[in-house]
């Protein structure tokens, strides 16, 4: 058994918690994981970039190459800002010893010792380009380089662009000699996106203009360049200029133009950095919700675990997608343990996709909400599939729905999972069904991997991914394809097209005829009245008769002298 954090097995985490403050910490603030070295990199993950990042950091404050400016551009709740928390525990001063998994960046580096280093931090939406601020020594800041040369060496060093910071002009060349002077130092940018956008064309704010905080980003970088000791870390949005969505994050037309500037600038001197791929979410998921495996039997438990789920894979090959059965599944699933990996699979591909969603930090708070709910139930299933995440759960529903629009909650509650949904009345009726859950396991496969894809073009599971997230060990696939077949022919909103399934929150034409036929047929009366009105309408065309009898009431109406033409009503026909 593998077991969660307390915090998240008590349900006393906070979300909050998965969006890490630069800011707070560089003021001594914020939670223990975030603030403090050691258990900041206990239940960190150092993936492959990270470690590049701080291998080069060591390398460029040593003096022994590096590179001086790095670009951190990711979408949101991408791991910028954790990634900048990194480098500034990597070099607060703490022994590398004490620090989990800085063994191996140090073995990289071929470096013993971490150089000491000045440590500035400029947060954009933290800092008002309206307000000057005073320092406890009395030097009163008003532009982003004046709080960067105060952080570098106080009201000395603040004295060299004194005059640049009054009159809110770039300082130029003065960059490089503080860097020089007050190096190692190390100068991590967040968010500065947000600060440039609040600048007006005009010179009225304490802190400059619009284009010279674009001047001053050359100066900046042009500086960390030039300097012997100095590495600039940047963070900017992932947004293509021409995807609007991203606006979430950007701020608008202002900070889309800000942003394009500030990568142009940036651009020209920086290093690349990509995000965490979806198998070290894996490890970093682990990290930060689960205890670490210690005893040996857990081990043992994951790799008997990941071999029934590879073996029944290999022997039902036809039943499952084709990259099951090859070997290195069954790495990713002890890799991914207790976790499917088809969990992942669809939280990083498919829901990473939306806006809001903040990639790395969106699958921690969903999984911090799933894990504690199936923790609280007592859940015992050997690992934690597509099915088994608890819809029906309000928590968990309310991270699931949050990025979607307002009209998937009630679909959830008909169609998917809930008190009165059609999978829990299928499982009751069919008790081979009910045995397993086996609908309401197949609804909620296919909610995880369709609901934020309906506008996709290939929109949608194949009923083999869709038993991948539903089947274990020991239970056929034959169960979960009669589940499947029953629900897509009930459901009001699950739409298929050959093998493919998903959700929207569209009803089916095809639900939508059979449900006014219901209608119609506890109505009879009224369908009688209809084709009567019609009928009536019809035969005003009598061609070539005189006379047409509309729907008489019976044949003694009828006239004998002369052939005239009758029409039947419906009523007593055994209308059903």
């Amino acid at each position: 058994m593998v077991t969660p954090h307390r915090d998240v097995a008590s349900g006393r985490y906070q979300q909050a918690e998965f969006a890490a403050d630069l800011w707070q910490v560089h003021l001594g603030e914020g939670t223990d994981e975030d603030k403090h070295p050691v258990e900041f990199f206990r239940r960190t993950y150092l993936t492959e970039s990270l470690q590049r990042l701080l291998v080069g950091a060591v390398h460029r404050l040593a003096g022994q190459g590096g590179d001086p400016v790095v670009q951190l551009q990711t979408n949101f709740g991408g791991g910028k800002t954790h990634s900048m928390l990194a480098l500034y525990h990597l070099l607060s001063g703490t022994a590398p010893s004490e620090l989990l998994g800085v063994d191996s960046v140090m073995q990289q580096a071929g470096a013993k010792t971490l150089p000491t280093a000045r440590r500035v931090v400029l947060v954009g939406n933290k800092i008002s380009p309206g307000n000057p601020v005073t320092k406890p020594d009395g030097t009163v800041v008003h532009t982003l380089w004046g709080e960067l040369a105060w952080q570098l060496g106080g009201k000395k060093a603040f004295q060299r662009l004194c005059a640049d910071d009054e009159k809110a002009t770039s300082p130029g060349d003065v960059l490089r000699e503080l860097f020089n002077t007050y190096g190692p130092c190390l100068v991590l940018i967040d968010e500065w996106v947000a600060y440039a956008r609040q600048l007006h064309d005009q010179g009225d704010l304490p802190a400059g203009t619009f284009e010279t905080q674009f001047t001053f980003a050359q100066a900046l970088t042009e500086a960390a360049k030039a300097a012997k000791h100095c590495l600039l870390v940047i963070s900017l949005p992932a947004s293509d200029t021409a995807d609007h969505t991203a606006d979430v994050e950007v701020g608008g037309q202002r900070g889309r133009e800000a942003l394009d500037r500030l990568r142009n600038v940036v651009g020209r001197v920086e290093s690349s950095w990509r995000p965490a791929s979806a198998e070290e979410g894996f490890e970093i998921v682990r990290r930060r919700l689960f205890e670490p495996l210690a005893d040996p039997t857990q081990f043992t438990d994951r790799d008997v675990v990941a071999r029934a789920f590879a073996e029944l894979y290999r022997m039902q090959h036809q039943e499952f997608p084709s990259e099951c059965r090859d070997a290195d599944y069954e790495k990713r699933m002890r890799a991914a343990y207790p976790i499917h990996p088809e969990v992942f699979d669809r939280l990083y591909t498919d829901w990473s996709t939306l806006v809001k969603f903040q990639r790395t930090r969106g699958v921690l708070r969903l999984m911090a909400t799933v894990i504690h709910s199936l923790w609280e139930k007592g859940d015992r299933n050997p690992l934690i599939q597509p099915a088994h995440i608890p819809i029906d759960d309000p928590r968990v529903q309310f991270e699931l729905t949050r990025y979607l629009s307002d009209n998937w909650v009630p679909i959830l509650e008909k169609d998917v999972d809930g008190p009165s949904s059609l999978p829990l009345r299928l499982d009751g009726e069919v008790p081979n069904l009910g045995k397993f859950a086996a609908s309401r396991r197949v609804a909620r496969t296919i909610y995880l991997g369709s609901a934020p894809t309906t506008t996709a073009a290939n929109r949608g599971l194949e009923d083999r991914r869709v038993k991948l997230g539903c089947v274990m060990p020991g239970e056929s696939p034959a169960v979960f394809g009669d589940a499947l077949r029953r629900l897509a022919a009930a459901a009001t909103y699950l739409y298929q097209d050959g093998p493919r399934y998903w959700y929207s929150t569209q009803p089916t034409v095809t639900k939508l005829a059979e449900d006014r036929a219901e209608q119609l047929k506890r109505d009879p009366d009224k369908v009688v009245h209809e084709l009567d009105q019609r009928l009536r309408a019809d035969l005003r065309k009598m061609g070539d008769f005189n006379r047409v009898h509309p729907l008489p009431g019976s044949s003694a109406s009828h006239s004998r002298r002369a052939c005239k033409p009758s029409v039947r009503g419906v009523s007593g026909t055994g209308l059903s």
